[in-house]
């Protein structure tokens, strides 16, 4: 599809100028924006940019949640030829600071005070800085800082300027290449500084339109947008193909309506990382237990049900008479209002990505009628890589190749990509593209994996992640700590799990109880707790969390070639790993080496002799203000299975 981002938009502005193009929720009301009106606010808002400096090839960072006006800001960057770099909105002022050096960014558009004040405190490191647009004026009414001012005063300068000027738009989108670069996207910055990974209006429109036509995506299909659109993942399903495709976008009113926001819109299309659907889940089976008796033994009645039948219908596959009236039965009763009660009412495609999901969930949700599948890409090849067929959707796969896509693997296993959708490059970052591009065009993913018998591609873990244990029982045997991260994870009790074992002789873990959870638990039981780092370190807390840690053992113990991977210790944290502490990235990854480096007495413990361990943490508050936490650590032993022979 040889084009550009603002010309699809002029497209469906002509073509449906009355259609809605997206709603944002403002006070309780969703409001509408027609693709004619959002053409007009994109023209306005190019102008205002053009007349303020705003160049050719320059790079103009946008943070905030998904808002309408935000989108029409990067394409009206893209109209003038310039490059709009999102960056994430829950990130602290430093961690802006590379990316806009990096980029020498000259104009920021912010949504709100926050967002402002982040700009101001780094202005200082970032002397370049020189415009500021802010989307939501609320408590800025006294800011009077050089290159502050409201977007309302840049879309009213740009109107003037377009009513002098009213070839100029057009004039300038019509100078717009498909080869042009559209826009940058940082890395999460997992192994060192982020890197700017360049993606063309090509690169980008291409994947979005085979993923619109693999799924048969029409101008009739909902998406919510709440995820963060530095992450790729919400650009590549709110902004590219919502722009290939022509559907509706919904912005919710915020974070904490994004559960209401998600049942009133409904959503046909939906998109999310796997700690995103636990947590879902998490929240059925904490209603459930609080649930009267009768509709307890219902629910986990026809939830068997559900387990036994419900993917094998979902993929498409005949039913006997008996499984067929129990299942439409159990949909009345326990899976219809489920679905409703979690907004997947009218989800015709389910996506999750970004990391492995656990089979136990990605089953769960397939079970109970939601066409949940699971797609393989990263930042660097504009996300679509691999895609499941909606009647070939399994767990331990992430799909097929997509349409132009080619995969080879290396002699090491790892899985090489060519394709149209590959980054451009690393931004003023020549070594690391010459270490992920060969001169032929293949992108190496630093992913381990292999083409199963039926054309399915399946991940193991990172190449630099996938070990060995040493010494021991299971002496030689393969260690992939992201798949028993994820096997762990699946229990709603546990938030995250970081995994230790390679070049070690046993694994060891380190959690996060689930704080909702567990904390229901507890009430329930008349468990008194003085928050997290108390409850975190009941011994009945560790109880539940052995019980949760061995059930993954004997799953382990199942599979021949991750036997070597049962957990022999563990420990809870005694806070939640948190993204502004360091210990995750942006996207809610593990960083598993900083974690390893910064709780080294932790670490050490879990492989001595020791039964607890005292830790004093220093940790980050939202309001930047810093502080410690300290407590002594149980460190607990939990069963090990004797390894399942396969049958002869």
């Amino acid at each position: 599809m040889q084009t550009t981002f603002p010309q699809l938009l002029l497209e469906h502005a002509k073509s449906r100028p009355d259609a809605a193009a997206m709603r944002e929720k403002e006070y309780g009301i969703w409001q509408t924006t027609t693709w004619a009106a959002m053409a007009r606010l994109v023209e306005h808002l190019a102008c205002g940019l053009h007349q303020a400096g705003l160049r050719r090839g320059e790079h103009m960072v946008v943070i905030g949640a998904n808002r309408p006006r935000l989108y029409a800001t990067m394409l009206a960057a893209q109209s003038l030829g310039a490059i709009p770099v999102p960056l994430y909105q829950d990130a602290v002022g430093g961690e802006c600071v590379f990316p806009i050096n990096n980029a020498d960014v000259r104009f920021a558009v912010v949504e709100d005070q926050e967002q402002v004040d982040k700009m101001l405190d780094i202005r200082a490191e970032c002397p370049q800085l020189s415009h500021i647009y802010f989307d939501d004026p609320r408590g800025l009414r006294k800011y009077d800082e050089p290159g502050l001012s409201a977007m309302a005063e840049l879309i009213a300068a740009g109107q003037a300027f377009a009513q002098l000027h009213p070839q100029l738009f057009r004039e300038q989108v019509a100078l717009c290449q498909p080869g042009d670069v559209a826009a940058m996207f940082f890395t999460s910055g997992t192994t060192g500084k982020p890197k700017g990974v360049v993606h063309t209006h090509n690169t980008l429109i291409d994947r979005g339109a085979v993923g619109a036509k693999f799924d048969k995506l029409t101008p009739n299909d909902e998406v919510l947008a709440y995820l963060p659109p530095a992450w790729i993942g919400q650009n590549i399903f709110s902004y590219a193909q919502w722009l290939v495709a022509g559907y509706v976008v919904n912005c919710p009113e915020s974070s904490a309506t994004v559960s209401i926001d998600l049942n009133e819109v409904g959503p046909t299309y939906y998109f999310a990382p796997p700690r995103v659907f636990e947590g879902l889940l998490t929240t059925v089976m904490i209603r459930m237990e609080d649930a009267g008796w009768i509709k307890r033994k219902m629910f986990q009645y026809f939830m068997g049900v559900a387990q036994r039948v419900g993917p094998t219908r979902m993929d498409g596959k005949p039913l006997s008479m008996l499984d067929s009236v129990l299942y439409a039965l159990g949909n009345v009763l326990v899976y219809g209002p489920l679905r409703n009660t979690l907004g997947f009412n009218r989800v015709r495609v389910a996506y999750t990505a970004g990391e492995a999901i656990g089979p136990d969930l990605f089953s769960f949700y397939r079970s109970i009628g939601i066409n949940l599948k699971q797609l393989y890409g990263s930042t660097e090849t504009a996300v679509f890589v691999c895609l499941q067929p909606d009647t070939q959707a399994r767990a331990d796969t992430v799909g097929v190749p997509c349409e132009g896509v080619e995969i080879k693997l290396s002699e090491s296993g790892e899985i090489l990509v060519k394709s149209p959708g590959l980054l451009k490059e690393y931004y003023k970052n020549p070594e690391a593209t010459a270490e992920v591009l060969t001169a032929d065009g293949w992108y190496h993913t630093s992913d381990a994996g292999f083409i199963d018998a039926s054309g399915h591609l399946k991940i193991i873990d990172r190449v630099k992640d996938v070990g060995r244990i040493k010494g021991g029982a299971f002496d030689a045997a393969m260690f992939a700590p992201k798949y028993v991260e994820n096997k762990l994870k699946f229990f709603a009790y546990i938030k995250e799990a970081v995994a230790y074992g390679d070049q070690r002789e046993k694994v060891c873990v380190m959690l996060n109880i689930d704080m909702e959870a567990v904390g229901n638990w507890a009430e329930r039981r008349n468990l008194p707790y003085a928050g997290y780092t108390d409850l975190a370190q009941k011994p009945e807390v560790y109880d539940l969390i052995r019980d949760c840690v061995e059930k993954v053992n004997a799953d382990l113990s199942r599979d021949e070639l991750l036997a070597g991977s049962q957990i022999s210790r563990f420990l809870v944290l005694h806070k939640e790993l948190d993204a502004d502490d360091g210990e995750l990235t942006r996207t809610n990854k593990v960083r598993r080496g900083f974690i390893a480096e910064k709780y080294e007495v932790l670490v050490d413990a879990l492989y001595s002799d020791k039964t607890e361990q005292y830790i004093e943490t220093q940790v980050k508050f939202e309001d930047g203000r810093t502080g410690s936490v300290s407590a002594t650590l149980r460190v607990d032993n939990a069963k090990i299975f004797a390894p399942v022979k396969a049958a002869a």
